[in-house]
């Protein structure tokens, strides 16, 4: 039997739920105020609750959190299995963050506007980290979707309790609706402890205490429930959402904003988290440079924008909105008039502190004739690209030529992907082979509902294919992905002198893992460094598939890096990454392949090439679709990719039954979540 590679990899996912019950203002406050203390450690990201039942996601994640809205609504979506897999996650040493309606939901019992017949909720809950009753409304005056009942309470801290960080002794915090931790210095036999209490009147009975924040050890894990909501910012509420009252409410939550924030921080070490040291800003969106290998290319882009245009000032798409712009020989202004990407007028909604909606900025473009000096993009050398571009090109056996040569940067974007494939009109006027890079991502997205800040460091791509219909039959366009993921292992290993001792690894159907420096040599433990998404659509008698790679280059976390692995593998002689150049390198390499399959399909060449970087050749893993039944991965199918498996009886001979597998889009993990369909 071969031995199965751990491919678990580290708690780098913090989840969000955003299912049935939740608000999308709670959501959105949770991924913001989250984001802003976890990011350079942490993905925090949306889950659906077909996700929480059905993928394997407790193997990655550090904290589930669930967030304000109504817990009955939790209960008809996660009763039973989901339940389950959330205690089992906490009770394995897990965390559980639950505001408001999370916290209700996280409690053993729940009592809600008793008497109310209009609102009245009663009832236990099965999670029950909380081993007594979370009872509400603490504060009169609730109405469902509304700040008619929103107020700024006043929360006295339990310091004693909090002893990591700094710790303030009150704060202010925004509540609507919660509850009150009934008896909760009762339970002090069992663990519970109390991190904040409300020091103004109740309306409801509270017991003992009058605990608004409460710590619950489960099992190996633990649980942090709110009556209040912590994670809402002042700057994110609108006074005019709400009455005079409601403006004073904000006013006193903008003044403990910082009391707030180091509040929630050490709660979030009290659960076991890294948090950020400084609160991270999310930075405002810059210009976006489009350069070409070829002037010829940039004028024709430029001159199919300009008729695209034609007598408006902008280019409406069907997602952003592009302001256009030229530079040098294009547009003889001076330089100073192309320079302001820290002031750009265009960007000032970004600057502004708060949840921004990104797709309601306008973005401006600027087409260069030349290519972009130093001084205009000072985070990415596109004198060095371009460089090692042609340096790649000339050695290509393939006659490399297009990935690359045309090139669209933003040093702060939302996301290449996004810029690229939900703005078709800017996507037509494209050359194939153009990539759109980046060094900060705001909303970078990912399979499934996924959406991250991209930590600096990381080399963050999308690559525009152009697909001709007659090729489908002997190369279909879904191998793509396949050609991707090996383009970044092939790109890596042949990145400079030695790096064909680095360690990395596909996994199916097109991540790709590295061996854990970090790691003693005998666990051979695997951990994801790079994330590939490949959206393809029909038009004109062609696919045009938007390649998304997303690759941590010098960047340890939320993993580990290339420059890591590399001083461990390579070596101290080892060339050090540069983006510039890794760019360059992995799209002369995927060029290659692209241009190979479209001549022979995916032969057993590329068969060899696959099964010689991948993780799983004879690797034995568990169909749960098929209520536990083993099966052995023999390899792929040339056709349209799918896994395929050779089914095990129980001393792991084989049956004789083959099955074809597919992954979930959403897949987290490549042990589960896989869909069988059996073909003889």
């Amino acid at each position: 039997m071969a031995t199965t590679p751990n491919t678990t990899g580290k708690k780098v996912n913090v989840l969000v739920y955003s299912g049935e019950g939740t608000t999308v203002e709670s959501v959105r406050h949770c991924l913001y105020t989250l984001r802003r203390l976890l990011a350079a450690h942490y993905a925090v990201i949306p889950v659906t609750p077909d996700m929480l039942i059905k993928e394997p996601w407790t193997l990655t994640c550090a904290l589930l959190v669930i967030p304000g809205g109504a817990d009955l609504g939790y209960a008809r979506s996660l009763n039973g299995a989901g339940n389950r897999k959330i205690d089992q996650f906490v009770r394995r040493g897990g965390a559980y963050l639950g505001f408001c309606a999370g916290g209700y939901y996280g409690s053993k019992h729940c009592e809600f506007e008793v008497g109310d017949k209009t609102m009245q909720v009663i009832g236990d809950r099965e999670l029950g980290f909380y081993p007594g009753t979370c009872r509400g409304c603490a504060f009169r005056g609730f109405v469902y979707h509304s700040e008619a009942g929103a107020r700024a309470p006043e929360l006295t801290v339990s310091k004693e309790a909090l002893s990591t960080g700094v710790v303030p002794t009150s704060f202010r915090s925004y509540y609507n609706g919660g509850g009150v931790f009934v008896d909760a210095p009762s339970f002090a036999d069992r663990g519970v402890e109390v991190l904040a209490s409300y020091a103004d009147r109740l309306n409801v009975n509270p017991g003992s205490g009058a605990a608004a924040v409460v710590y619950c050890p489960v099992g190996d894990g633990a649980a942090i429930l709110t009556g209040p909501h912590p994670e809402f910012a002042a700057v994110n509420l609108d006074p005019k959402a709400g009455g005079p009252e409601y403006a004073e409410v904000i006013e006193a939550l903008a003044a403990d904003d910082k009391a707030r924030t180091d509040f929630l921080k050490a709660c979030l070490l009290k659960l076991g988290l890294q948090v950020a040291q400084d609160t991270t800003h999310v930075p405002s969106l810059s210009s976006l440079h489009f350069s070409s290998l070829s002037s010829s290319d940039a004028e024709q882009v430029l001159k199919s924008l300009e008729e695209l245009v034609g007598d408006q000032e902008f280019l409406k798409d069907e997602h952003d909105t592009f302001k256009i712009d030229k530079s040098g020989a294009y547009n003889m202004g001076t330089l100073a008039e192309s320079l302001p990407e820290s002031k750009d007028s265009l960007s000032e909604a970004a600057q502004t502190e708060g949840i921004v909606d990104y797709q309601s900025i306008l973005k401006r473009l600027m087409i260069h004739d030349d290519v972009p000096s130093s001084k205009l993009t000072p985070y990415f050398n596109h004198h060095a690209f371009y460089t090692h571009l042609r340096h790649y090109q000339s050695r290509s056996k393939e006659g490399a030529s297009q990935f690359g040569s045309n090139l669209l940067y933003g040093e702060v974007v939302t996301s290449t992907n996004t810029i690229l494939e939900k703005n078709a009109k800017l996507l037509r006027t494209l050359p194939n082979g153009t990539t759109a890079t980046a060094t900060t991502q705001v909303a970078g997205r990912g399979r499934g509902s996924n959406v991250w800040v991209s930590p600096p460091g990381a080399l963050i791509f999308s690559t525009v294919v152009r697909h001709p219909m007659e090729k489908m039959q002997s190369a279909p366009v879904v191998l793509i992905q396949y050609l991707s993921a090996l383009a970044v292992v092939q790109g890596v290993r042949s990145y400079d002198e030695g790096y064909g001792a680095m360690p990395v690894k596909l996994k199916w159907p097109n991540d790709v893992y590295a061996l854990d420096p970090d790691q003693p040599e005998h666990k051979k433990q695997y951990t994801k460094i790079c994330g590939i998404l490949v959206n393809s659509q029909y038009s004109s008698n062609e696919y045009t598939s938007v390649v998304g790679i997303g690759l941590n280059a010098t960047n340890a976390s939320p993993t580990t890096s290339l420059t890591a692995l590399a001083s461990r593998f390579v070596g101290r002689k080892a060339a050090p990454i540069t983006l510039e150049k890794l760019l360059a390198r992995i799209l002369t390499v995927f060029e290659e392949l692209y241009t190979r399959f479209l001549r022979t399909g995916f032969d057993r060449t590329f068969e060899e090439m696959y099964y010689d970087a991948w993780l799983h050749t004879n690797q034995i893993v568990t169909l749960e679709a098929e209520g536990g039944t083993r099966a052995r991965i023999k390899g792929v199918t040339r056709d349209y990719g799918l896994l395929l498996a050779e089914e095990l009886s129980w001393d792991d001979r084989p049956t004789g039954r083959l099955w074809q597998l597919q992954s979930d889009s959403n897949s987290f993990d490549f042990m589960r979540g896989l869909v069988k369909r059996k073909i003889n």
